[in-house]
Parts: structure tokens; sequence; C-alpha cells
């Protein structure tokens, strides 16, 4: 059976450490860990409503903010890169079935 999965972007600046911490811990769960706040996630449906609803319980609204870049299907999407300064090498990996 195929999944119908979505690649995303998920960046997020969070004002207190904690939170921070957790979000960060949260989001090796459920994505790559691209650069400090940025994470590449394969999600479904489900998953990506699962995530949002934990994403809500971590941060306080006018204070942090999460931002998700729905990049379309994941099997068709051909990211590309400018990456300026460090060399940036993207990970590729099987996704997990869960």
């Amino acid at each position: 059976m195929k999944t119908h999965e979505h690649l995303y972007v998920i960046s997020y600046d969070i004002g207190d450490q904690k939170r921070w911490r957790r979000l960060f811990k949260l989001m090796h769960g459920y994505g790559e860990w691209l650069q400090l706040s940025v994470f590449q996630c394969r999600l479904s449906e489900r998953r990506h409503a699962e995530l949002v609803g934990l994403i809500n319980g971590i941060i306080i609204d006018g204070q942090d903010h999460v931002m998700m870049l729905d990049l379309g299907p994941a099997d068709s999407v051909k990211p590309r890169v400018v990456s300026l300064g460090k060399t940036f090498e993207a990970v590729r990996r099987e996704p997990i079935v869960v």
C-alpha cells in the first residue's frame, strides 16, 4: 500500500530554552535535522495532524513561531537547495513505517 506523504521543511523560533529543547526532541521523532531549528519531514496526513497537535501543546501563541513549508508529494518532489557558507549535504534515508 502506497502512502501519500508530503515533504515538509519545518523551522521554528522558540524564545524559551526549555520549550525549544522539547520541540527539538519532538522533531527528531518526525524528521531529519538539517540545521539548528530546521527539519525535513516526510509526513502522511495523519502524522502531519499529529505533529501539529503536539507542537501546539508545546509552543506559546504570541511568543513562539513554527513554520511548516509543504513542498508537495514526497515521492515526486525534487528539492533544490542553495547553500552559502558551510557545505550542505542532504541526508537521504528510507521512510520509516510506523
